[in-house]
């Protein structure tokens, strides 16, 4: 009998399907319920597999249906499904003191899908670390404000609190409204974007950022030159599209007395640049979604489909996709033959990469706003913004998310799961054999574009 042989990106695709389905069980047992009794067992797999996901749409409220039991499930799912399978597994084998072999490097390697598997046992450590650090701290700020106000209990939900916005989960036990009751907290807000900030950034950029401020003066002005392509990208989209999207908000809302109309103007700044800084794929929300208007809805579903940065707890096509694609198109209209960015040539292959992801994206989000539209009774703008946010695996809704029937929710179970792992991964992982190359091509022929 012949063994099968999973690939690496296979495997880590099995593993968050076995990391769904263990938390379904879980969550589906009576112990897991605030009231004893067991939730519907396709309520469990939905909110497992949002947690995996770090998604943060649920069927169900969080702070009232789950004990404490079940909160620690949901817990330990963001955490998992934020950091990825296969780093928390590194991690305890690291410390067990067991050498990683090289299989279990390949398999870091196409987790966060990186170039060389040069330093990859530091890299996990420092993933790991750094992530601890920062949760912890972002824990420690959390309490000053959840202490006072719900007394013991409040070291939980700042710890669970913590974790989810770094992991861009957006799930939080404080109330049925997400943040909207700490909207004008500026200590919540701040601490809130920054976690959801440095958890979508990409670890990558921690590491070289930290490499220049070590390397390069603070007092030397042109010390961010000295950053990687990829952390200059993605920095600048990033202060780019969170800036252009807070402006855009605060017009469309201004007057709008469902969201920030009634507020000071110091908090519909604020409200403005969270709503921005949340749809990057952390699914917190200080304003009803659905009482947004349409402009300001149709914003948010633009940032929620950039997403974050690669190599980080964010989803989305991601920030350097973008301003790969949008590079290239600027570069073939000016018939450069190179496309550029800061001084350097983007390579065909990142330019064929950005495309295959974002093609495969829009599939995704296109087929499961079909599928939904045709199963549940609601408008195309919230299925639009349901399947955009599961893709993206952001977790913002237009409180449509309770309201689905089975069908609705078996699509967007799918469609976090397959957001969550990567459209052009799945595709790489359903092939079953590899493509050898021709040693010759095909014909070339031209055709007519546009």
């Amino acid at each position: 009998m012949k063994k099968i042989k999973f690939t690496t990106t296979q495997i880590i695709l099995l593993s968050f399907i076995l990391l769904i389905l263990l938390g379904s069980i879980l969550l589906a047992l009576p112990i897991s319920s605030a009231n004893g009794n067991a939730v519907s067992f396709i309520d469990a797999l939905f909110t497992a597999t949002s947690s995996s996901c770090v998604t943060g749409l649920m069927t169900l409220p969080t702070f009232s249906t789950w004990s404490i039991f079940g909160q620690v499930v949901i817990l330990i799912l963001i955490q998992v499904g934020g950091l990825g399978v296969v780093t928390v597994m590194s991690g305890l084998m690291l410390l067990m003191h067991k050498k990683l072999g090289i299989s279990d490097r390949l398999l870091i390697q196409d987790s966060f899908n990186l170039s060389t598997m040069s330093g990859l046992v530091k890299f996990v450590k420092k993933v790991l670390f750094g992530t601890l650090v920062v949760e912890g701290i972002g824990a420690l700020l959390y309490m000053t404000v959840f202490i006072p106000k719900f007394g013991g209990k409040g070291i939980w939900i700042s710890i669970f609190n913590s974790v989810s916005a770094f992991c861009n989960a957006g799930i939080d036990i404080i109330g049925d409204n997400s943040l909207c009751n700490y909207m004008s907290n500026p200590l919540i807000n701040i601490v809130t974007s920054m976690l959801i900030i440095i958890g979508g950034i990409g670890y990558i950029v921690w590491w070289d950022l930290l490499r220049v401020f070590k390397l390069y003066s603070f007092k030397n002005k042109k010390f961010l030159k000295h950053l990687t392509l990829h952390s200059k990208i993605t920095l600048t989209v990033t202060a780019g599209l969170i800036l252009s999207g807070a402006i855009l908000i605060f017009i469309f809302e201004y007057n709008n007395p469902l969201t920030i109309g009634e507020m000071s103007l110091l908090d519909k700044i604020q409200a403005s640049l969270f709503q921005s800084i949340t749809t990057r794929t952390a699914g917190f929300a200080s304003v009803p979604q659905e009482n947004l208007t349409n402009a300001s809805a149709l914003t948010s579903i633009i940032l929620m489909l950039i997403g974050g940065s690669p190599v980080g707890t964010a989803g989305g096509i991601k920030t350097v996709t973008v301003a790969t694609l949008f590079c290239s198109a600027f570069s073939t209209i000016r018939n450069k033959n190179n496309a550029t960015l800061f001084g350097r040539r983007i390579s065909d292959d990142s330019i064929k990469k950005a495309v295959a992801v974002t093609v495969f994206f829009f599939t995704i989000c296109v087929a499961s706003t079909i599928l939904l539209l045709a199963t549940c009774n609601t408008s195309v703008i919230n299925a639009v913004y349901e399947t955009v946010s599961a893709t993206a695996t952001v977790g913002l809704s237009r409180n449509f998310t309770g309201t689905l029937n089975i069908f609705g929710k078996i699509i967007i179970i799918l469609t976090m799961y397959l957001g969550r792992v990567g459209p052009i991964s799945l595709a790489i992982a359903l092939s079953s054999k590899k493509v050898s190359q021709n040693v010759i091509s095909e014909p070339t022929e031209d055709i007519s574009i546009g």
